[in-house]
């Protein structure tokens, strides 16, 4: 387990979410949707890394057509509207610092999997969501978590409750590649939280918006 300080408050929730742009408010979006709590913060600034997975500066759409963008900022306004009215817990002016893998209590009992600590204290969730992150940049925050990925990155980060969306190979994903991978993390996150079904789901969100 990790010795992190746990320094100011301690918030528990199903999921915390990082990132506020496009990619981050589509998928707890989808959450809400499907009765699964999140916290959603504004990006990632790694503690003592050279290389900060600083998120908020990979939200525009690269080398993206004015129809392009004129789509994406349509789904955006839709998905922001939808975090107002749903009262989604989005906090645009705090970042993550430090991301921490936690085992489980000695007893085994179940206990949450990731502590995200933020400036205001730390986040206690089942499951972390990360947004707009390169897959060297993924690959070395693994490593440093001291956690070996090998070649099949995607499986190596969903046995730890590790999910991306809004992440490509090589280039930065559509609109509605973007909302796709939204919806497959969301049903996957809500298969683990409801293993005996899923709960009806709440009309509205994200999906509604996507272009035909």
């Amino acid at each position: 387990m990790s010795s992190m300080p746990l320094y100011g408050g301690i918030e528990r929730t199903t999921a915390v979410v990082i990132g506020t742009g496009l990619s981050g408010l589509a998928v707890a979006s989808e959450l809400q949707r499907r009765g699964v709590a999140s916290i959603i913060v504004d990006g990632l600034d790694l503690l003592g890394s050279g290389h900060p997975a600083n998120t908020s500066s990979l939200q525009r759409c690269d080398a993206a057509d004015a129809a392009s963008l004129k789509e994406r900022n349509e789904i955006l306004r839709h998905l922001r509207n939808y975090a107002a009215s749903h009262k989604l817990d989005v906090r645009n002016n705090i970042r993550a610092l430090q991301l921490d893998h936690l085992e489980a209590g000695a007893d085994g009992a179940p206990t949450e999997q990731w502590a995200v600590q933020t400036p205001g204290g730390v986040l206690l969730a089942d499951h972390l969501v990360l947004t707009r992150c390169a897959h060297s940049q993924l690959r070395r925050m693994l490593s440093q978590l001291g956690m070996a990925a090998g070649q099949n990155l995607m499986a190596a980060m969903h046995a730890l409750g590790m999910y991306l969306v809004g992440v490509g190979e090589l280039i930065t994903p559509t609109p509605k590649e973007v909302l796709r991978q939204a919806k497959v993390v969301g049903q996957a996150i809500s298969a683990k939280v409801y293993p005996d079904g899923l709960p009806t789901l709440l009309p509205g969100g994200f999906a509604l918006a996507a272009p035909a």
